[in-house]
């Protein structure tokens, strides 16, 4: 992590950064674009802009509320499917 060095960042931080421009180029080319191009008249174009931010706010949300039930079932999840080690003796 060459570039987490030179801004003076730890490595989590760089990759969830990276991770979110990943994310945020994803959303542009696969919902944004698409939408957009598929209308010609300006106002089209900008409600179908405005309409894919509610998509993605849901896939923020979706994405969060996955995340806190992980947070919050991690040991039940533990126990079903063998995530952590076994403790050392």
């Amino acid at each position: 992590m060459i570039f987490a060095d030179v801004l003076g960042l730890a490595p989590e931080y760089f990759l969830f950064g990276l991770a979110g421009l990943v994310t945020l180029a994803a959303f542009l080319g696969l919902i944004l674009v698409p939408a957009v191009n598929s209308f010609g008249r300006a106002w089209e174009k900008a409600a179908a802009g405005v309409l894919s931010l509610f998509v993605l706010a849901t896939l923020v949300l979706i994405g969060f509320a996955a995340g806190a039930l992980i947070v919050r079932y991690y040991n039940d999840l533990d126990r079903i499917f063998g995530l952590l080690p076994p403790p050392i003796a």
